[in-house]
Parts: structure tokens; C-alpha cells; sequence
């Protein structure tokens, strides 16, 4: 490990005891405070590799991504709490702070979505959309307009606040359904959906990470599209990452990297047409070799500050 790296750990790990000792995560000065820290300390490009770290920094990450998790959840239920005080929540999405990075992450994975379907979906699924479910409304308010989304979420009450913002918009209200389950309890209604979102929050470690992706490649239909959250370099402090060797049963389209203020890489994977016997085997993703067209494809929205990962399927390949 690097001198730069080595001070890029002590200052995570230092925010990490900071972020440990608070009475709660729920939205507050100090909480605020500290979590902005952390990710202006994560954000800019850094070529670290997380799982190249030690077991002792693997562990303090690994709780990290939790402590991460819980406050998202807390910040998203607050906002949304706030926003079901509205006539028109809707209208009013600008007061949550993050939200003008979910507008560029939403055109982004739309983006990718367009390249790798021909035509627009009819039925997507939102895994683990949780109380204020963004990517749903803006995908289906700004660039799917007549797709009808599916959000899961396994917490009644995160379904709850949801399902609310909804009420007052005519056209929104008949395209958004939620479902309280676990998606590990979600099998033949899978085949349902032409693209599958996974939130990044949903298997929080590797295994669980990994289970439910064999989950949905068992249950998904052939052909569907799985859309996934990422982490690269130092972001994945703040997040799980995802490798494409553990897409079993999917063929693995591309990955970007943000190098911007969007904190979430994307990958895109295809659910392949084959004899489950053979997913049972470990047979892992299937990598397309059309490198060049990738690139060519998302020259005209890169205008550097993305990076497009080639050097995993030059591994895997």
C-alpha cells in the first residue's frame, strides 16, 4: 500500500471511530456533517483496489457500508416524511439534497439501458427502493413514460412513505406498484420484468451480494436485463462492489465509472439463454468481446468524467 493510500485509510478509518461513536445516524448537524466528510474524502478518482487491503481495513469497511446504509435510510425516510406533508410531493423533489445526482445517474443508466435494448420496456423492477424511490420516479417521469415500475422493498413502513408520494399524480399513481418482500421469496414474478434494477445497498457483503444475483439469474427471464450499482477506487468505502466473475449466469455488457459527483458505478448484465444445470455449475458471466463498440456508443455523453472499465474483461476474457 502506497504512502497516498495509506493516508487515504487513516483518514476513512478517523471518520469511520467518528461516524461509530454517534448516538444515532438519523439526519442532523453532526451527522451531516461527518458523512459529507467522508465523501469528499472518497469521491475523487483514486486507483485503489479495497480488496487488495487488510483483513483489519476489510472489516472496518465492511461496517462502514453499513453504517453508510443506515443513514441513507434514515436520510431518505426524513425527506420523505417531508415531502408526504405536500399536497404535490412531487413537485417539490428539489429539497432533498442529493436529488440533482439522481437526476445525472438516472440519465446515465438510461443511457446505458438504451444501448443494449432495442425497444422501450413495458414492466421494469426497482430491488430495494426503500422510502423515497427516486430512480423509479425519474426513470418513469422524465425518460420512461409509459413503462410501468415494480419496486420491492422488504420494509412495510419504507413501502409505506413510498406508495404516498404517489397519490396526487394521476399519471404516476397507475404506473407505480410497490411489493413488501424479500426478493429471495420473489420467483416466477421475476419472469414478468424485461429489465431488473438492483439497488446498491441490497447485499450489503459479497456472499449476500452473490446469492441474490444467482436468485434473480435462476428467475429472470432470458434476454432481461440486470442493471446493478457499483463502487470504483475509493468509493468503495461507501459502497459494495460488484465483480463481474460473480454475475453467474449473465452475460457481462459493460461497466462505467463516474468520476464526478455521482458516486455509483453501473454495470449492465444480460440474462443468457441457458440449461439451469449449468448455472449450478459456477459456470460464470459470459463476456461479449465487442470492446471498441462500447466506447464508440457513449463517446458523445462521456465529455471526461467517466471511465469505461476494459481491463476486467481483458482479465476475464
Amino acid at each position: 500500500m502506497g504512502c497516498q493510500d495509506e493516508q487515504l485509510v487513516q483518514k476513512v478509518w478517523e471518520l469511520y471511530e467518528q461516524i461509530s461513536s454517534l448516538d444515532n445516524l438519523k439526519p442532523s448537524k453532526d451527522v451531516n456533517m461527518i458523512f459529507t466528510k467522508l465523501v469528499l474524502t472518497c469521491m475523487p478518482p483514486n486507483p485503489i483496489d479495497v480488496t487488495k487491503l487488510c483483513k483489519k481495513v476489510q472489516e472496518m469497511r465492511s461496517k462502514l457500508i453499513r453504517l453508510c446504509g443506515e443513514a441513507e435510510g434514515h436520510l431518505e425516510s426524513h425527506y420523505s416524511t417531508i415531502l408526504g406533508s405536500y399536497e404535490n410531493p412531487l413537485d417539490h423533489l428539489n429539497i432533498f439534497p442529493y436529488y440533482s445526482n439522481y437526476l445525472k445517474l438516472s440519465l446515465l443508466e438510461f443511457n446505458i439501458l438504451s444501448q443494449h435494448y432495442t425497444h422501450v420496456p413495458s414492466k421494469i423492477a426497482f430491488v430495494g427502493s426503500g422510502p423515497l424511490p427516486l430512480t423509479s420516479i425519474v426513470l418513469a417521469s422524465k425518460h420512461l413514460t409509459n413503462t410501468t415500475f415494480h419496486n420491492y422493498d422488504i420494509d412495510p413502513l419504507a413501502n409505506s412513505q413510498a406508495i404516498g408520494l404517489f397519490s396526487s399524480d394521476s399519471d404516476l399513481s397507475k404506473r407505480m406498484f410497490f411489493h413488501t418482500n424479500d426478493i429471495m421469496n420473489v420467483t416466477n414474478d421475476l419472469k414478468d420484468y424485461e429489465v431488473v434494477f438492483l439497488a446498491a445497498l441490497v447485499g450489503m457483503d459479497k456472499e449476500d451480494k452473490v446469492k441474490v444475483v444467482d436468485h434473480l439469474a435462476k428467475y429472470m427471464a432470458p434476454g432481461a436485463l440486470l442493471m446493478l450499482r457499483s463502487a470504483h477506487g475509493a468509493r468503495a468505502f461507501l459502497y459494495p462492489v460488484i465483480d463481474p466473475r460473480n454475475l453467474r449466469g449473465f452475460e457481462f455488457l459493460s461497466v462505467f465509472h463516474p468520476t464526478d459527483e455521482i458516486i455509483n458505478s453501473v454495470v449492465i448484465a444480460r440474462k443468457y439463454a441457458m440449461p439451469t444445470h449449468s448455472l449450478e455449475k459456477g459456470l460464470g458471466p459470459i463476456i461479449l468481446p465487442n470492446k471498441c463498440a462500447e466506447i464508440q456508443a457513449f463517446n458523445h455523453f462521456n465529455q471526461g468524467n467517466m471511465i469505461e472499465e476494459l481491463a476486467i474483461e481483458d482479465k476475464l476474457s
